[in-house]
């Protein structure tokens, strides 16, 4: 049995064992979790390394019900740990084992297709506390994205957003020819560990509209960017008004907030 890769799926099929290898070796049981969750397996390249790692136990998500049949059939020790479903749609309390109201941490692995992988982070974000650690590869243009520091063009909303509550390291790339069938761009392997915060030190709404709004016009200076926000008189006469978005780090980002919120 051989399943075709399906292009409305994004489905790119890792080949090379070897960076299979590699990738499952990433995890470092950052946390304290037991369960691991491989989103969109496909026919299990990086699933046979999950489960010879006897740390963890292993559960896959995938949408494409060629690719549960081939799971079940050739990875009987998934036996009860296959959830046929989407991981954008399903409930985070049924993650990683169908438990409802489940607060388990776990840990999410997986050579994400390329179309969805923003979504997948920000849907860890919002299980971020839940989550302490991330693996993944994504297109390399999103993975230099959400690892940009401040000061460099790629740097970004999602950068900010997942740097304000996880430490993370750009591993490695992997190029195209070792896919079936290759993708046109080359890919990027993350490693995301989760931070000692439990809270951001400001409004976190606030936060998400500060970043955004700065952001949406990245040319232009913050003064200008955040006009729609009505700044307070305090984060007019700071210092960050005359920058960019993409030169504050999350730090800074937290610290105008706050000053963003002085006259409310």
């Amino acid at each position: 049995m051989y399943v075709k890769p399906k292009k409305e799926l994004g489905q790119h099929f890792l080949t090379d064992l070897s960076i299979s290898q590699q990738i499952a070796g990433l995890l470092t049981g950052h946390g304290g979790y037991k369960k691991v969750l491989e989103i969109g397996p496909g026919m299990g390249v990086l699933t046979q390394y999950l489960l010879a790692d006897t740390r963890f136990e292993t559960y896959v998500i995938e949408i494409d019900r060629e690719s549960v049949d081939y799971l079940k059939q050739h990875f009987p020790a998934l036996d009860g740990r296959i959830l046929a479903s989407d991981f954008l749609n399903i409930r985070p309390d049924l993650l990683p084992d169908k438990q409802p109201d489940s607060t388990e941490p776990f840990a999410v692995i997986g050579n994400f297709p390329y179309n969805i992988s923003s979504q997948i982070l920000f849907k860890v974000l919002d299980m971020r506390n839940r989550v302490p650690e991330v693996v993944g590869m994504f297109q390399r243009e999103v993975a230099q994205r959400v690892a940009s520091g401040p000061g460099n063009k790629d740097y970004g909303i999602l950068s900010v957003f997942l740097q304000a509550w996880y430490d993370i390291k750009y591993e490695f790339t992997v190029p195209p020819d070792v896919f079936n069938p290759p993708p046109k761009v080359y890919s990027g392997v993350l490693s995301l560990r989760r931070n000692g915060k439990t809270e951001l030190g400001c409004d976190e709404r606030k936060f998400t509209q500060v970043v955004k709004h700065g952001f949406s016009q990245r040319r232009k200076t913050l003064r200008n960017a955040l006009k729609p926000l009505n700044p307070s008189e305090a984060a007019l006469a700071s210092r960050f008004m005359d920058k960019r978005a993409e030169q504050l780090s999350v730090a800074e980002f937290v610290e105008l907030t706050q000053l963003m919120m002085n006259h409310e």
